[in-house]
């Protein structure tokens, strides 16, 4: 993982939702749509193949970014990987990448 600049949000960045039924949850920017909407993805509720549409004003960006995220959702088990990587990214204590 690496850090984001400031600003835009980017493909593979990790976000928190501000709002709605999924209140409090970490997901992944799948597809930046425009500069109000972005396709999230958990790799649960919401998988690649049906990513949440939410407005950017409704998340909070973090400064993490899945490095190879587009080769990666490209891959069967692509679900899998984004469910371990949130797993790892929202326990405290642990090191991350």
């Amino acid at each position: 993982m690496e850090k984001a600049l400031e600003g835009e949000l980017e493909k593979g960045q990790i976000v928190i939702s501000k709002a709605g039924r999924d209140k409090g949850k970490h997901m992944v920017v799948a597809k930046v749509e425009s500069e109000t909407y972005v396709l999230l993805v958990d790799g649960s509720s919401r998988k690649v193949a049906s990513p949440k549409r939410k407005k950017v004003k409704h998340i909070a960006k973090t400064l993490t970014v899945i490095e190879g995220f587009g080769a990666m959702i490209e891959r069967d088990d692509a679900d899998a990987c984004i469910r371990k990587i949130l797993y790892s990214y929202k326990q405290p204590g642990k090191e991350r990448e």
